[in-house]
């Protein structure tokens, strides 16, 4: 896409380009309770989008962190095919803020039991999971090597379709209908022009937003039938200013998606780490995902979740409704009545699977655009982490001293741990244990 305002679509899909059963729980569920979550504005210059695959059918959703005069905004996604009106919506913000807290990595927090108290291990089920003038349109082609093959009226809206012959060509096009476009473009349009892909250019119809009533710009779906299965991120790398982040939240039938031509990499998980980090859980995920990013020379697609939608353990959301899910595309479920997939009712859900990754990523670290394929693999991960409160109660048992002493070796383990994920100091993150009743003798 190429973003006519610097805020446009910061990154990733920012480039897009802007684009392009019931179970039961396992015996080692991981249950615990839910405290806090890291979700998506941790990170700046991100973006989000959602892919809902089915077979060869494709829904792209492209979220906005756009801020500014609404006339400002304008997006061109690369496109594979020629797209109809009926291919193009809108989505509501919320439904993507819900898919985004559902999926975002999460602290949980655990009491440790009386080390007196006999231990006593119980079982747990869980439910499964119009077209434009033909003057315009020969002027476009004979001036330009660009045919205008569609414009339509889609909510706040104005979107046309194009193709072209040649990058300079569309690039003088788009420049002279006030598409600012970034130096070095060309070369990237012309890439995708080599493929035969089409162009879908929209822009803010303000009279149009002011009459719907809507204060806020809506995420644009488009659904196409192709067998490619990619995010462009290239054209979001054009006019960025250092590396972007795009996180990923893919549906599909069948299990988990990873990227077919880059690494795809699990972020770490189930970690303890000390009670302190409660209070400072956004900087620690924030810490220990740049963390990962260089170990990897940032270029991995990290998995953040992974997760049939029947059921959630533990939540950080409630779970989604068939309604969302099929507004984000996922319309092979074939209801969208507005009951939820709630865990307390014991819905079955639907055959669903939500796969979220997280690219950090700039030109020269993700030369191509990322194309994904389809696993069978529904095994669950989610990136997790676990504080332990020590047991304080009275205890005079053999247990209780054994308990005690084995504390002192436990919190340096976390602090270790802690110092090595994030690359904080270590000697900071005792002082702070200590602050909180962990302390570490050695």
């Amino acid at each position: 896409m190429i973003l006519r305002y610097s805020k446009l679509f910061r990154t990733g899909v920012a480039a897009i380009a802007i684009l392009a059963n019931a179970a039961m729980a396992p015996a080692n569920a991981f249950c615990g309770f839910y405290v806090a979550q890291a979700d998506a504005k941790l990170f700046n210059q991100s973006s989000k989008v959602v892919l809902a695959r089915d077979g060869e059918q494709t829904a792209i959703t492209m979220a906005s962190d756009f801020e500014g005069d609404v006339k400002e905004f304008a997006v061109v996604v690369p496109v594979p095919t020629f797209i109809e009106r009926k291919q193009i919506g809108v989505v509501e913000p919320k439904t993507i803020d819900h898919l985004d807290k559902y999926t975002a990595p999460r602290l949980v927090e655990y009491h440790d039991a009386d080390p007196c108290a006999p231990v006593v291990v119980a079982a747990r089920a869980m439910p499964a999971a119009p077209m434009m003038a033909g003057a315009v349109y020969e002027m476009a082609r004979r001036n330009y090597g660009v045919t205008l093959e569609a414009s339509y009226d889609v909510a706040e809206y104005d979107v046309l379709i194009l193709s072209a012959q040649e990058s300079d060509g569309l690039t003088r096009w788009l420049t002279d209908n006030n598409y600012r476009i970034p130096q070095g473009a060309d070369a990237v349009l012309g890439s995708y022009i080599r493929q035969g892909m089409r162009f879908f250019v929209a822009k803010v119809n303000v009279e149009r937003m002011k009459n719907i009533g809507n204060g806020t710009l809506r995420p644009l779906q488009v659904r196409y039938q192709s067998p490619k299965f990619m995010v462009p991120l290239r054209l979001g790398t054009v006019n960025a200013r250092g590396p972007q982040d795009l996180i990923i939240y893919a549906l599909t039938r069948s299990g988990r998606i990873e990227a077919a031509n880059y690494r795809t990499v699990k972020i770490p998980s189930d970690i303890d780490v000390p009670l302190y980090v409660k209070d400072e859980f956004g900087p620690f995920y924030k810490a220990l995902f740049e963390r990962a990013v260089a170990r990897e020379n940032m270029q991995a697609v990290f998995v953040e979740y992974a997760w049939d939608m029947a059921w959630c353990d533990p939540c950080a959301a409630d779970p989604m409704s068939n309604k969302e899910l099929v507004e984000l595309g996922a319309r092979w479920i074939g209801s969208d009545d507005d009951t939820a997939f709630s865990l307390r009712r014991g819905a079955a859900g639907a055959n669903a699977f939500v796969t979220r990754l997280h690219v950090r990523y700039d030109a020269k670290s993700f030369p191509e655009d990322i194309v994904f394929a389809e696993t069978k693999d529904r095994s669950n991960f989610q990136g997790r982490y676990v504080q332990r409160h020590p047991w304080r109660g009275e205890a005079s048992c053999a247990a209780a001293k054994t308990y005690r002493d084995s504390l002192a070796a436990r919190f340096a383990t976390q602090a270790t741990d802690l110092a090595q994920l994030t690359g904080w100091s270590r000697s900071e993150i005792v002082a702070k244990m200590d602050k909180s009743g962990e302390t570490v003798t050695k």
